[in-house]
Order: structure tokens, then C-alpha cells, then sequence
């Protein structure tokens, strides 16, 4: 969003002044011109997606949190004077057009183009309403291309960095942008476009942006003179929305009066809390901390942060903070190059205060050298326990070679990632023999709607699988280790029954094998924690492959690309299996 792209706003100038010059006091709270009354707001969120384009995974998510935040700052600001309601669209709403049909023209035509086709289909505003209603869409696109992720545009040479960084950080507000409001006071609604840039990705001032065109301008709101820190002014450029405010004078134009109270208690929090990495534009490599801010005297319930580098990626989930004492730093861990980081906070304190933050960091290799878009997917490494291994990790793909190594179906290799066939049974080796104790990585990105993935395992010399979302007829999908005891996934106490995998979405598997125990995590989040022995586990005829000491991956039913599998050694060695006789195997 960028303050010369606002549209000018529809305001009776001559009922405000004379309103102002009579003293005229209102009885409750109205837009900016007098004519509607916003004791309570209603805001229809919309996810608006071209018809050429794949919606985000965790699209949902990504509004409910922009929703939340303005949601809290209405209270803060009004308190209880004027109310704020969102709803939210339930599935994403496909546009009749493709990007280029909806980049026709200007950033205007774009926006008009956009809230028209949305508000038609909606049959937005026709209906009598309690609440003063304004259409939010939250656009899958830019007026004009632009990777919001990376924060670059394609010119003739390769790419440029457009977007508002300063002193490190990232805040939105690109050319390419093309957020815009107005307020239709004929109709008595209000229209906001969030374009892609303002809310895709969680930069610093991101849900400044939301209120200022989805509540801000579409009630009448303009830009104070001079300019401040204000959230209808720079304060998008400033920080978070909970560090803004809107002016006194302009909310007492619309009817607002200065209450006795102070601050909400459920407000303080909201208030307080930030969350800035530490150092600001970290280098690959180095290790990185959130910087946390939080009230006095805070008692904490819960927190937990959650981290993503890919934007159709998962969000990798930290070890959550065991203490009560609220931490002033939590350590990231470290990034295996330069990459964008989306990164989200949620705590709750004892007095039950809630918060959640987003927020966005590029590590770099230079200030002033942004992240290029990559295949690989990035690696973090985490704080390692005092008896965990720092030993590298090795890079099983690289050793795979797609027809020698398939067993079932044919599999393929695309600039260094794995494909899966649409098979039954789907398997192929890794011509590795794990050491004694192991951890392997895998992003895994399903291509249809998910269903079984195979990990093939090994333990003190028996062979097994982890078996992930295998689709079920009677209910949800099912996780599990297989086989224990010789039970499948139907009869055994290691299945977990819950989706997931997302179409189109990456996942992180992680497979920790020890002596006595497997435990699998996925995206950060523990599945399976089994202790037993050896003996106890076994692999059905079904699923073997013809080495029995190599690793394996298996799919069924479904086709997945598989990004990434690494193997980090816990104790003893592996060793790499060569082909038999030095011939090629089928």
C-alpha cells in the first residue's frame, strides 16, 4: 500500500463543517461524513484468487490472524464505542479472471475490476443490515508482478528488490503493490483492497495496512496533516499495528469521546507484546534470536513460535518455552543460506491475555544482497540438545538415480527433486545403509489430494516404515509405525488418526531412530513416540525393496515431490551401496 494510491475519498466537506461550526454533539458514532452510523462494522473478508492461480494452503489462517488484529485494535481504539465484527469467506473465491485480464489496466482498474466482480457475486450490501458493512478482499495479486516473498520483480538483467526496507527491516509498501479503499456513501458501504504485497507475507506494519484500507478509509477516514505515526498515516512503516494508534481528534469527528477508564487489561498484552529477530538481517550460518517484549510482571502460560521459508511451505514448529518467566530472547537456530523467513509467536499469560504476531526477516549474505529464488529448500538447524550429534548431514537425493533405484512405477528426477508416480505401491531405494542411530529429513510436497507416504526405516538391523496419511474409507486419515509386533496401521498403538498433508503444500517429516525408541515429527509438531525393541519390528512383503539394508520412499496413490531427504548420523557409520557387480539395477 503506498499513500499516493489511496483514492481520494467521498466526503460531504460542507454537512462535516457545519456540523463543526453549530457544535452540534452526535449521539453515536458515524462515518466521516455523517451520513451512516458505525456503532457496530461488519467486515465480509474475501480471499480472491485469478483463476490461473493456486491458493495459499494456510490461506485461512493467514486472514483469520489479519482479522484478529484489527479486531483488537478496534477495541483499543473505540473502547466498546464502536464495535468491529469480521467474517470471513469460507472457501477462496475464484476469480471468472486470469491475472493478466485483472492487470489490464491501472491500479484503479485493477481494484474496481476486483471489488466489482467480488460484490456482484456476493450480492454485497443489498440486503438491510444492522451493521455498517465494508468488503474486504484480501488479493491473491499485485497490481503488477511482483514475488512477495522474496520482495522482487523480474528486469531485464534478472531481478530487482522492490519494497520498503530500512535500517533492516521490511515493511509493505511496494509500486507494485496496489492496496486501495473507498468509502461509497450512496450505497452505505465500504470497499477495501488488500493487494498481495500487504498481507501475503507478515512483514512489520503488515496489519497496519489492513485497517487502514479495510476499516480506515472505507468508513471516511483520511490522512491526517501532517503526517505521524498514526495507522492512517506512516504507520505502516513504523511497526505492527498494536504500535499505532488512530488520532483523538479525528475519532471525536466520527463521534468518539475520550473515556475516564484506562487500558482494558485484555488490552495490554495486544499492547506490549513484540517480537524483532535478533540480529535484524542475520547471515547465513549465524545463529538468530526473537527479541520478545512483554508487560510487567507477565506470568506465562504458554508460547510458541512457529517458522516457514517457503511461502507454500510448512510452518516448522519450535520446541515450545516450558517456563513461567516470560523469555526476553528465544534462539531460532541457524539458516543454511540467504532465504526469506516468515516467522508467527503465539503466548497466553496466566491472566488468560492472548497474543499472536507475525512477522518477516531476510537472511542475507550481504545487507545489501537480497535472497534469490531457489530449489532448495532451506535448512534450518536448530539448538541441539546436550546428547544430540553435530555431526553434518548427508544429502541422500544426490545419490539416488531414478531408473537404477526404482522398484514400483516410474519415478523421476526434476532439477534435483523427486517425483512419485500415481501408483499403488509406489517405491524406490536410497542406495544408503543408515548408521546405528539416525535422524532423516524429508519435504515432502503431496501433488494430489494426500494419501500414503512410506519412510523406509532400519533398527538394529530390522526394516520397517513410517507410514504418514494413508487414506482411510472409514474416517480420518491414519499414521502410524508399521509393523510392531506385527500389527499394520489398523491394530497398532503407534497410529494417529488426523490429515496431515495439504494438496500442493510442503511438509517437514522428521524420523529420529535410536536403539530403543522412533519418534517422527511433522512440521515441528511430535506424531509417533515409540520405545521398544528391535526384534519387535518388521517390514510386510508388500513393501520390500531388494536391498534390505537401504533406506527407501514409497508412495501410494498418489504422486509427491519430494524436495528434500538428508540423514544426520546420531552414532556409528553408513555407508553408501553401490550398484550390484557394478550393474544397473531395475
Amino acid at each position: 500500500m503506498s499513500l499516493r494510491s489511496c483514492l481520494a475519498q467521498r466526503c460531504g466537506v460542507a454537512a462535516i463543517l457545519l456540523l463543526v461550526a453549530t457544535g452540534i454533539a452526535r449521539a453515536d458514532l458515524k462515518t466521516w461524513d455523517g451520513k451512516h452510523s458505525i456503532d457496530k462494522i461488519e467486515v465480509q473478508a474475501v480471499y480472491f484468487v485469478p483463476r490461473d492461480r493456486t491458493p495459499l494452503p494456510d490461506w485461512k489462517e493467514r486472514v483469520d490472524y489479519f482479522c484478529s488484529r484489527i479486531e483488537a485494535f478496534h477495541r483499543r481504539e473505540y473502547q466498546g464505542q464502536s464495535t468491529l465484527a469480521t467474517k470471513v469467506h469460507r472457501e477462496p473465491f475464484q476469480s471468472a479472471r486470469n491475472t493478466e485480464q485483472l492487470r489490464a489496466g491501472d491500479g484503479d482498474f485493477t481494484f474496481f475490476r476486483t471489488l466489482e466482480e467480488v460484490a456482484s457475486a456476493l450480492d454485497f450490501g443489498a440486503a438491510a443490515h444492522e451493521a455498517f458493512p465494508i468488503l474486504l478482499v484480501f488479493s491473491d495479486v499485485n497490481w503488477r508482478p511482483l514475488d512477495d516473498f522474496y520482495r522482487l520483480k523480474s528486469v531485464a538483467d534478472g531481478f530487482a528488490f522492490e519494497g520498503t526496507y530500512s535500517d533492516g527491516q521490511h515493511f509493505p509498501g511496494a509500486v507494485s503493490g496496489g492496496a486501495r479503499a473507498t468509502y461509497l456513501a450512496d450505497r452505505g458501504v465500504g470497499w477495501g483492497l488488500v493487494s498481495a504485497d500487504g498481507w501475503r507475507v507478515p512483514y512489520r506494519g503488515s496489519d497496519c495496512v489492513v485497517y487502514h484500507e479495510g476499516v480506515g478509509h472505507t468508513v471516511g477516514l483520511p490522512h491526517p496533516e501532517p503526517g505521524n505515526g498514526s495507522v492512517m498515516s506512516l504507520g505502516q512503516y513504523r511497526g505492527w499495528i498494536n504500535e499505532s494508534w488512530i488520532d483523538d481528534d479525528q475519532k471525536k469527528r466520527l463521534g468518539w469521546h475520550s473515556p475516564d477508564a484506562p487500558l482494558s487489561q485484555t488490552d495490554i498484552l495486544f499492547s506490549k507484546f513484540k517480537a524483532l529477530p535478533e540480529p535484524l538481517v542475520p547471515k547465513p550460518g549465524e545463529n538468530v534470536s526473537l527479541k520478545l517484549t512483554w508487560p510487567e510482571k507477565a506470568v506465562l502460560r504458554s508460547c510458541r513460535v512457529r517458522l516457514q521459508t517457503d511461502l507454500f511451505g510448512p510452518w516448522v514448529e519450535l520446541a515450545a518455552v516450558p517456563s513461567e518467566t516470560p523469555p526476553e530472547n528465544l534462539v531460532l537456530g541457524r539458516f543454511d543460506r540467504a532465504t526469506p523467513v516468515s516467522y508467527r509467536v503465539d503466548a497466553t499469560l496466566n491472566d488468560n491475555q492472548h497474543v499472536e504476531l507475525w512477522g518477516y526477516f531476510q537472511v542475507r549474505e550481504a545487507p545489501d544482497k537480497p535472497p534469490l529464488p531457489g530449489s532448495r529448500f532451506t535448512q534450518i538447524t536448530r539448538p541441539l540438545p546436550a546428547d544430540e550429534s553435530d555431526r553434518p548431514e548427508i544429502d541422500l537425493l544426490v545419490l539416488v538415480d531414478s531408473e537404477r533405484d526404482g522398484v514400483l512405477g516410474k519415478w523421476a528426477l526434476d532439477t534435483g527433486r523427486l517425483v512419485a508416480p500415481h501408483a499403488h505401491g509406489a517405491r524406490i531405494e536410497l542406495p544408503y545403509q543408515p548408521p546405528e542411530e539416525y535422524r532423516l529429513t524429508v519435504i515432502a510436497e503431496p501433488l494430489d489430494e494426500p494419501n500414503g507416504l512410506i519412510l523406509g526405516q532400519r533398527m538394529g538391523g530390522r526394516r520397517f516404515q513410517v507410514l504418514l496419511n494413508f487414506a482411510s474409507q472409514n474416517g480420518m486419515p491414519a499414521s502410524a509405525l508399521e509393523e510392531i509386533d506385527g500389527l499394520t496401521v489398523d491394530r497398532n498403538a503407534t497410529a494417529v488418526r488426523r490429515a496431515l498433508f495439504k494438496k500442493n503444500r510442503l511438509s517437514e517429516i522428521i524420523c529420529t531412530v535410536r536403539n530403543d525408541s522412533v519418534v517422527v515429527h511433522v512440521d515441528g509438531t511430535k506424531l509417533i513416540d515409540w520405545h521398544g525393541k528391535p526384534r519387535q519390528l518388521s517390514l510386510s512383503d508388500y513393501w520390500k525393496t531388494p536391498r534390505d539394508e537401504a533406506l527407501f520412499v514409497g508412495a501410494y496413490d498418489c504422486r509427491y515431490r519430494i524436495h528434500r531427504v538428508t540423514l544426520r548420523p546420531l552414532s556409528g557409520e553408513g555407508r553408501v551401496l553401490e550398484a550390484d557387480n557394478g550393474k544397473e539395477r531395475k
